[in-house]
This record gives structure tokens, sequence and C-alpha cells, in this order.
């Protein structure tokens, strides 16, 4: 089995999935832009061979290396990056070279686009907030009458993260915003009063998980990424049943087959009209690739269980014998940003909370803006003994 996989390297923990498809025996052909002297030793044992271009946003170079290991080692049996960034990409590659496996060209607007995931939301009969594309200004300030006023969020309809994400308050606002708004669609929505939280799985072909799991985040990765904040999010130490039940009709309705995958819902803190009762749950976005940065390692200390082995076993049977029957518990993750007067320091933080901590450094520059700048990561037993870390790593003097 041909298995090219783009980016190794980054996230830094990626070289993971590699690493568990080779000794699955599959052929790891790694593309990316880093020289190859550069890569982490364990990303370069992970890969049976790899291809340096110039830069990754070139189609045209990366075309040409998978050209080359195609005709060095014949069919192509995956490609994938497991990235948001790259999910375009990765499928004009598999559209381009026939490749069987993933979602191709044709498949990415409704994975890609805000507003065609509201429509399959709503075929899976999944809650989500109203919409409305922002062609005028004048008629989205009908459509925001319509849902009885501010605050409303708007954001581009296809776009990646919480990337050019704002909360609008009023008209000036609104008109400030279309003052400066790009080219490219933006899709405005009415504010849900929600917490977000996900449904994170692995599917084999069938469209069956093998592997479930969730997180919460109390913090919304757009206040993060606005204010310049700490980060703040967890690994449930069991998922809800609501969510697993929304999450398996999202896979179903969006036909997901052989991935890894993050569902983002809302869960309302107090009732909303149109949407729900506080404690339901409403859909977000579908994302078809992990959730961001460690979060992987965060489902594995969650979980007692390795997604990576989990993920490529998939990929070559089809199943795992890895699972969740192991301890669970809660999995918090704490960013905090430099340049804070924070009351703990680091030895501090490692003295008290070190026999609960499983990981913890600096976060990468390009995840950076949106989990902190250097990260704690604790395993707990309740969800107060977490809470409680995150109070005391955040206080500030």
């Amino acid at each position: 089995m041909n298995f090219i996989f783009i980016s190794p390297n980054f996230p830094s923990n990626y070289y993971h999935f590699c690493q568990e498809l080779r000794k699955n025996g599959v052929n790891v052909l790694g593309i990316g832009d880093c020289p190859y002297d550069e890569l982490d030793r364990n990303v370069r044992l992970s890969l049976n061979e790899y291809y340096k271009v110039s830069t990754l946003e070139s189609y045209d170079e990366v075309y040409r290396a998978v050209a080359f290991f195609a005709f060095k080692y014949g069919r192509i049996d995956w490609l994938e990056s497991n990235n948001e960034y790259w999910l375009e990409q990765d499928a004009a590659l598999r559209t381009d070279f026939n490749i069987p496996t993933g979602f191709h060209t044709s498949d990415m607007r409704k994975v890609k686009y805000k507003s065609e995931m509201k429509k399959y939301y709503a075929k899976a009969g999944i809650p989500a907030a109203r919409w409305y594309i922002a062609d005028t200004l004048e008629n989205t300030q009908k459509f925001i009458d319509s849902i009885g006023g501010y605050p409303v969020i708007i954001k581009p309809d296809n776009g990646v993260g919480a990337g050019d994400t704002h909360k609008l308050k009023n008209a000036d606002e609104l008109a400030a915003f279309f003052a400066r708004k790009p080219e490219e669609p933006y899709i405005c929505e009415e504010m849900v009063k929600g917490v977000v939280c996900s449904y994170d799985a692995i599917i084999n072909s069938k469209g069956k998980p093998i592997f479930e799991t969730g997180n919460v985040s109390p913090i919304s990765i757009m206040d993060i990424v606005n204010e310049a904040g700490n980060s703040y999010f967890y690994m449930v130490k069991n998922l809800p049943d609501d969510v697993r039940n929304y999450g398996r009709k999202a896979v179903k309705v969006f036909g997901v087959k052989s991935r890894f995958i993050h569902f983002e819902f809302f869960r309302l803190y107090e009732d909303q009209e149109g949407l729900g009762k506080k404690g339901d749950v409403v859909g977000l976005e579908v994302n078809l690739r992990p959730s961001g940065g460690v979060s992987p390692d965060m489902h594995n200390f969650a979980n007692s269980t390795d997604v990576y082995k989990i993920w490529a076993d998939m990929i070559v049977y089809d199943s795992s014998e890895y699972g969740q029957n192991g301890q669970h518990y809660y999995c918090g993750f704490g960013g905090r940003r430099a340049g804070r007067n924070f009351v703990m320091s680091h030895e501090d933080i490692m003295k008290k909370f070190g026999h609960k901590i499983v990981m913890q450094g600096p976060v990468q520059a390009a995840l950076s803006s949106a989990m902190g700048d250097y990260m704690y990561m604790g395993r707990f037993d309740t969800e107060e003994e977490m809470n409680q870390f995150i109070r005391e790593i955040f206080a500030e003097k």
C-alpha cells in the first residue's frame, strides 16, 4: 500500500500517524517544504521516502511530487494531510490522480462552506443557527432585524478555524465590516448562547465509528484569537449521549468514510427561541480532520488509548483492537499567553501539579494565536479538580 502524507512534520505530533502506518507495513511517502536534514529524527524514521517542495502552497510543485511517487512506486492508494488548511488541495490531488480513498473536489462544498453545512445539518434533523450570506449592508441588516437584532457572528463562508471571525454588536460595526469586506463570501449568523463541544471520531469505510470522544471549549476560539487571551479546552471523561447521537447523524448525512473527524456543536447555556432549551445541542460546523494541535495526544490521555494506532489500523484493516476500554479521565489544556503577570511561575506549577501534568512546553508559533504560547496539559479524575488546576495556572497578580 502506497500512502502519501502531506506535511508529516506539522503539527509536530503528526509523525505518529506516519509511524503507525509504517508499523502496519505501509509504504509511507512524505511531501513537505522543510529540508530533509532539518526534519526531526522521528519524522524521518516514520517515512520510507520524503520529497521536498519549495512551498506546499504551489499546487504544481506538489502535483509533480505526487507524480514522482506514482512513477516510482506505482498506484497511490491514499493521500492525506489530516490538516484543515490542505483539505481542498488534498481533494484536488486525489481527483487528479484518481486516488479512490477520501473526499474529492466534487465533495468539497458541503464540507468546507459553512452555508452548505447548515443545509446538511437540516437534512439530519440537527438544529443550527439561522444564517445569511452577507451580500450587501442593507440586506444583511434586514436579516439581522428578522432574527431579533444584534449581536451576530460574521465569518468567511469558507474559512479555517476562527480566522477573521467577529462578533458584531451594532449597526456601526456592521457598516465598518462592509467598508473593509473582502471579495469572498461571508456568512452572518445569529449568535448562539452556548458552549462549544465536539464529536471526535475515527470512522471506517462503512461509515461506522471505531473510536469516539469529544471536547468542550469554555473559552471560544474566536475570543482567544481576537483578544489574544489564554486558551482552555478539555477532553470529556465520557462522551454525552446527545452529542454522540448528533455526531453519528452528521457522519451519515455528510457521507463520511475512512476519516478522523472533529464535528463541532453548541450546548445552550440558556433557552434560545428557534434553537432550543437550556442544555440542548445545536450544530456548529464539521471538520474532516482531527481536532487541532495536541488534541490527538489529549484523546490518548483521556481514554488510555492510542488514536494514532487506531487511525492507522482503520487505514489498513478497517478496524482496530485498540479502543476505549481503559481508564477514562478529564484531560485539560491550559495555554498561557506570554507577557501576562501570572501568580504561579512555571516552577510553582510543576511543584504543585507535576504529578497531574502529562505534557507541557512551548506551543508551535503557527498554532499560538488559538492555543497560547506555553501549554500545560493535565489528566484528572474529576471536572472539579481540572477546573481548579486551570483557575490556578491562569490566575494573575
